[in-house]
């Protein structure tokens, strides 16, 4: 049996990635009791037929108390008032982190509410599926994922000392770990996720609003690229909500390099200059083969297959 890290851990929201942090940590056996809050008392009835989680309530600030680590795993406009829900319960010393893929407006709610004798240390564990709810999680989830931790720019020991705590918690997980300062997180996440999710909303809304294409041929003969387009687009509407409205700064800056790119692509289309095509599309294969030379193109398990959740 392996060391356990946290006596009892508490997962606030209990979706996808929520429920994969109590399967992975069950499973490497370092965590001892378990307590899952959730508002949907529809995810908690599964929670308790699941039997994963030695205490299932509506409470968050009830499931905090006396934890160790307490994961908050909700949508990022909803961490401001968990963290304040919980602060009354904590106890001194715990860790408090999330799993969301927007970190500047956490680190604020984190400073706004928690109180200075525990640790905050928000971060996102870059992994996930198309699906949600308890039943999607699974243990291998983070294994060879990148996790990345936004510590507080604190020195003092005990800070440290959680922080590696925390570190050691997700590299058992099997994910590999990054500290990174919050804002550059955000903007580098706008890049690699947040904008991709946004071109694959519009696209299939695109797709679905064409009055000389019918739903059904677009279903019927989507090539693989949309088909990658329609998987992303079925994530959870609420938490991507939530991500484009706490991120808006650097999506929208991200945006806007985009959009002027877009219409240098439009142009060298239009006026037929087949050398800036090859160019660009030579540029981004090699792009593609450094992800895969990178390890970050996994075989994915049998019942779905990853894209980034946020």
């Amino acid at each position: 049996m392996s060391e356990r890290l946290f006596a009892r851990m508490a997962v606030i929201g209990c979706g996808l990635i929520g429920s994969s942090v109590i399967r992975a940590a069950r499973a490497k056996d370092i965590v001892g009791e378990v307590a899952v809050a959730d508002v949907s008392p529809a995810v908690l009835d599964r929670v308790r037929a699941l039997g994963f989680a030695d205490t299932v309530t509506a409470d968050a600030a009830e499931a905090a108390r006396h934890a160790d680590l307490v994961v908050l795993a909700a949508p990022p406009l909803a961490i401001g008032q968990i963290a304040a829900e919980v602060a009354r319960k904590l106890k001194p010393g715990a860790i408090v982190t999330d799993v969301g893929s927007v970190k500047t407006v956490v680190a604020e709610a984190f400073a706004a509410s928690l109180p200075s004798g525990v640790f905050a240390i928000p971060g996102h564990p870059i992994a996930g599926t198309e699906e949600s709810g308890p039943d999607a999680g699974y243990a291998t989830l983070f294994a060879h994922r990148w996790t990345i931790l936004t510590p507080q720019p604190r020195q003092d020991e005990p800070y440290r000392a959680a922080v590696a705590r925390l570190t050691a918690f997700w590299e058992a997980l099997g994910a590999n770990v990054e500290l990174m300062d919050e804002r550059h997180h955000d903007l580098v996440l706008a890049v690699t996720s947040h904008l991709p999710h946004l071109i694959a909303y519009n696209i299939v809304g695109t797709a679905a609003d064409l009055e000389e294409v019918t739903r059904g041929e677009v279903i019927k003969y989507s090539a693989g690229g949309f088909r990658d387009f329609t998987r992303i687009a079925a994530s959870d509407p609420i938490m991507w909500r939530d991500v484009f409205l706490a991120n808006k700064d650097a999506v929208l800056e991200i945006l806007g390099r985009f959009t002027e790119d877009l219409q240098a692509l439009s142009r060298a289309i239009r006026w037929g200059e087949g050398d800036k095509l090859h160019e660009l599309f030579t540029r981004t294969r090699e792009i593609r083969r450094g992800v895969i030379e990178a390890g970050q193109e996994t075989p994915e398990p049998d019942f779905g297959r990853h894209h980034d959740e946020g």
